[in-house]
């Protein structure tokens, strides 16, 4: 039986003099790196063309952190970035939302889908949608090792104190909570695409991504730390906060899209190996 972690981890693994290589980065990179390779394997899979990946990878990388950011900005603190417009495009000081960040990759794949080899936007976004939770898996625990977004004060064994904030008492490790929920979405995700052997009507697992990851997400922020103090009046008034707020309607077009592929069918030009 834990009692409790004190957690005093060094956000930056590698000093370089005055460079350093955060655990954060190195993990967010890790997450595209995985996803290139397994988009590269359904690809070859399904004889779409391998080079169409990286003209695609531009528009993926653009539009998560672009979204992500505008999405904290618009979301979270538009008074303050009225204000102080510069502040916008200052990333390294922190505030990235998810909810954002997957408008700006839906747009950015919208974008690219127009113009990519079979002129489907559904079936790229199908097949990144899947890729998504494993990279937010990841992505939540380089904010464990950044000591960021936790949950609130908690009795039970497993919390963590978070020593480099100055914290005393254990809080709730939300960041693993997501990033093992995460990792179990991908699993099933992945599940589903071999069960499917890649033959996925269009807009299926773009749905699925959309209600697995938001009504996890929905759940978990009931024991999260809000990101803005104006939150806690939101809380108060309604009972549950921004980011709550913003996964619902996530979840209703993920529910409308997995009835839509059912009428929608498979995309243009998908051809699978057989099943060994």
């Amino acid at each position: 039986m834990l009692a409790y972690v004190y957690w005093d981890v060094d956000p930056v693994l590698l000093h370089l003099g005055p460079l350093g290589i955060r655990y954060y980065g190195l993990l967010f990179a890790t997450g595209f790196v995985i996803g290139y390779y397994l988009l590269r394997y359904m690809y070859k899979k399904e004889g779409a063309p391998l080079e169409e990946i990286d003209k695609m990878s531009l528009y993926v990388i653009l539009g998560a952190v672009i979204g992500a950011r505008l999405g904290h900005v618009l979301f979270y603190e538009p008074g303050y970035y009225l204000q102080n417009p510069g502040e916008i495009l200052a990333v390294w000081h922190g505030g990235l939302a998810s909810h954002g960040g997957a408008i700006g990759l839906a747009i950015g794949l919208w974008l690219y889908g127009k113009r990519s080899w079979n002129k489907s936007e559904l079936y790229v976004m199908d097949r990144i949608a899947m890729l998504t939770p494993l990279a937010g898996s990841l992505i939540r625990l380089g904010n464990l090792f950044n000591s960021e977004i936790y949950g609130h004060e908690t009795s039970l064994p497993w919390g963590f104190i978070f020593v480099r904030n100055g914290d005393i008492f254990p809080s709730h490790p939300t960041q693993i909570y997501e990033a093992i929920g995460y990792l179990l979405i991908f699993f099933i995700l992945w599940k589903m695409y071999r069960k499917l052997n890649g033959q996925i009507p269009r807009g299926h697992m773009v749905g699925w991504t959309l209600v697995l990851i938001f009504t996890l997400r929905f759940f978990v922020e009931f024991v999260k730390n809000v990101q803005v103090p104006w939150e806690v009046n939101m809380v108060q008034t309604i009972g549950i906060n921004m980011g709550q707020l913003l996964s619902l309607p996530f979840i209703v077009v993920g529910i409308y899209l997995i009835y839509r592929s059912k009428k929608l069918g498979l995309p243009p030009t998908v051809k699978t190996q057989p099943k060994k």
